[in-house]
């Protein structure tokens, strides 16, 4: 399956809403984690706090009604880019590190660690290779 552009912009455009929410908060660091959720019936992305209280969600046409048998397999890659893009924006954000970015599905449970941020290293994929060490 391939990407197309209007599917980046909506990803983008709902991680910078996330950014955009965080970025508003003037007191003490909070701790949580995001959690992204994708509906492949409905084409929705959601994305939730540690408490799954929603921060924002939108709908990426290409999704809606998808039939592949491995959705979520084919949309890790898409998101972990997206993010990773997005990475100085996430290490000035106002939330304790370590924290990540962890795609879930209907139940809550955990399909994949998508991004991970602590002082000294990046996690971005379930691979142990994917490492990466900042200083």
């Amino acid at each position: 399956m391939s990407v197309t552009s209007p599917t980046i912009q909506q990803i983008e455009r709902a991680l910078n809403k996330v950014a955009a929410k965080f970025s508003m908060i003037k007191t003490d660091p909070v701790l949580t984690d995001i959690h992204l959720q994708i509906k492949p019936e409905s084409g929705e992305l959601l994305v939730y706090n540690d408490d799954f209280d929603e921060i924002t969600r939108c709908v990426v046409e290409e999704w809606i009604d998808s039939k592949d048998e491995n959705f979520y397999e084919t949309n890790v890659p898409v998101l972990r880019k997206c993010i990773q893009g997005m990475q100085e924006v996430w290490e000035k954000l106002p939330i304790l590190k370590p924290f990540s970015f962890v795609l879930i599905d209907e139940d809550q449970d955990v399909v994949s660690d998508l991004y991970l941020v602590d002082d000294c290293l990046l996690y971005t994929s379930d691979a142990a290779d994917d490492l990466t060490r900042v200083d």
